[in-house]
């Protein structure tokens, strides 16, 4: 199943309910010749009441299909992914490959 992806605002803080993140850019990862697009970014968590935090952080859509094809009515950039459904072997691989260029970083799977 694929679906579109609506690129974020690359350098642009979106603040939430605790703090706010930055998505800094974005990776195109071969894995098992296919690429894989990764948000890279970082969260500060400064408005809890539970405390400060945050971290290093990577978005993934899933495998690419077709690539920044088009935009939708916002202006917004889109591109046609498959949502990574494999199973945990394959997702801790892709992790580790995000890994290796990032350091430690909290990696999301979108669905």
């Amino acid at each position: 199943m694929t679906k579109n992806y609506v690129h974020p605002d690359l350098q642009e803080e979106v603040t939430a309910v605790a703090g706010s993140y930055t998505p800094e850019r974005e990776l195109k990862i071969n894995f098992n010749d296919r690429d894989i697009l990764a948000i890279i970014g970082f969260s500060v968590i400064d408005t809890s009441c539970c405390g400060m935090g945050g971290g290093r952080f990577a978005v993934v859509p899933g495998y690419i299909i077709n690539y920044k094809h088009s935009k939708n009515d916002e202006g917004k950039t889109l591109s046609t992914v498959e949502p990574i459904e494999d199973d945990w072997d394959t997702r801790r691989e892709i992790i580790r490959l995000i890994e290796e260029q990032e350091s430690y970083c909290n990696v999301r799977f979108l669905s």
